[in-house]
């Protein structure tokens, strides 16, 4: 065995063809990375000329310019295989130090366990100690089996198996979850897939959404260079209410309760001292105001939007076996059009077509307490009747002295934040 620098191309075949391919792991990514000053390294470990094991790292300054490695999702090797995984990590110590690194984290596309939709161990489902145990032996540091997301990456995920065709998949689903996807269509919801045109729509989603729900966003110009490198990666969903759906439907709701309150007045003249059918009545009255007020706010829509209006966005990225969500947002006062189940729905039929294994809803917590202030993010998951999985976590590995120092920095650091 030897370790090797890859060019792009070597990296990018070999990248594609492994099971723990990811995004994150990709020529593209590594570009983005670069235009935010990151230094792109491919190495990897050869055997007679066929590549056994490869990472993208990424080479950036910390303090007194040192300079830190992370592989995101790296490395792309078999860790139960302990020769390679010990011969890989020993080159890879000597290379990053020979670069003037003093630590390199990974966090690893190696699934730790698969769990129930409720988060519970399955019996019959076993987990990855050994990858763990062999990282541990070979010196790399675990950040720990961490519930939140205190971590680089998100160690839990909601994941969605394509194991059966989808309209079997979608009877699964929760009565809900097909009741608000359902709801959407009728409301005059519509999904389109945006261009490059779009992200200017996206960006001010994303922010607006980030601001009320207090999580990081990204600027325009980082979706326009990511756009630009990660294109073949990523699409874009785009959410639109039609106003005349929108004001049909509403206008026909209206009629009908209209209808039910008619004949509910016909039936009270029969029987005029029936608790019953005044309680239906006063039922009645409440929905023809409701639906009254939303038809003003349609015809207003209307007039306001006659071509429609952007309401929501989903981000979604191409993963390996995975077709994966990365963000998503919607407009505060369309937020009762629930359109993100929409959306949701295009995702997952798109991944059927294309062929993906799963559909990764991505970050979740560890945490299923309803008190979890993270807990709608899980509930919407929840609700496509899937899996939790845990991932394996994060590591360092120590390459120099200095890291035991910058450790202790932090730790005093944090505790002046305090």
């Amino acid at each position: 065995m030897e370790f090797v620098i890859l060019d792009e191309e070597e990296f990018r075949t070999f990248s594609k063809s492994h099971p723990q391919e990811s995004f994150m792991q990709t020529v593209e990514l590594a570009h983005l990375k670069e235009e935010y000053g990151s230094k792109v390294h491919y190495v990897g470990v050869k055997n007679k000329k066929k590549i056994l094991a490869a990472t993208m790292m990424l080479e950036d300054k910390t303090i007194l310019s040192k300079k830190m490695f992370y592989a995101p999702r790296g490395l792309l090797v078999d860790y139960h295989d302990k020769e390679l995984l010990s011969f890989f990590t020993k080159e890879l110590k000597h290379y990053i130090k020979q670069c003037g690194g003093f630590i390199l984290t990974i966090d690893p596309n190696v699934v730790y366990r698969v769990r129930s939709s409720d988060g519970d161990i399955l019996p019959d489902e076993g987990k990855d100690q050994e990858t763990i145990d062999h990282l541990l032996e070979l010196g790399y540091r675990h950040h720990g089996f961490n519930l939140y997301l205190d971590a680089l990456q998100a160690r839990w995920a909601y994941r969605l198996p394509l194991d059966e065709d989808y309209e079997t998949k979608k009877s699964k689903f929760s009565k809900s979850t097909r009741k608000n996807i359902e709801s959407c269509k009728k409301k005059g919801l519509m999904v389109r897939e945006g261009t490059v045109d779009d992200l200017n729509t996206m960006t001010t989603i994303f922010d607006l959404t980030s601001k009320r729900k207090d999580f990081f966003s990204r600027s325009l110009s980082y979706y326009q260079k990511m756009y630009h490198h990660m294109k073949e990666l990523m699409t874009i969903y785009i959410a639109y209410l039609d106003p005349v759906v929108y004001y049909e439907h509403t206008k026909m709701l209206l009629d009908d309760e209209k209808s039910v309150h008619e004949e509910l007045g016909e039936k009270l003249k029969n029987n005029p001292t029936s608790d019953k059918i005044l309680k239906k009545l006063e039922t009645s009255e409440a929905l023809i105001h409701k639906y009254q007020a939303e038809l003003e706010k349609a015809e207003q829509f209307k007039k306001d939007y006659p071509k429609g209006k952007d309401i929501g966005c989903l981000l979604s990225l191409r993963s390996g076996n995975e077709y994966l969500t990365l963000s998503s947002g919607v407009l505060e006062e369309y937020k009762s059009f629930t359109p993100k189940y929409l959306m949701y729905e295009y995702h997952i039929q798109e991944a059927y077509k294309e062929g993906f294994k799963y559909c990764n809803f991505y970050g979740i917590t560890g945490d299923f307490n309803p008190q979890n202030k993270y807990y709608g993010i899980y509930e919407f998951k929840k609700g496509f009747n899937g899996n939790v999985i845990e991932y394996i976590g994060q590591f360092e590995l120590p390459v120099s002295g200095f890291y035991f120092l910058y450790k202790a920095l932090k730790k005093v650091k944090s505790w002046f934040r305090k």
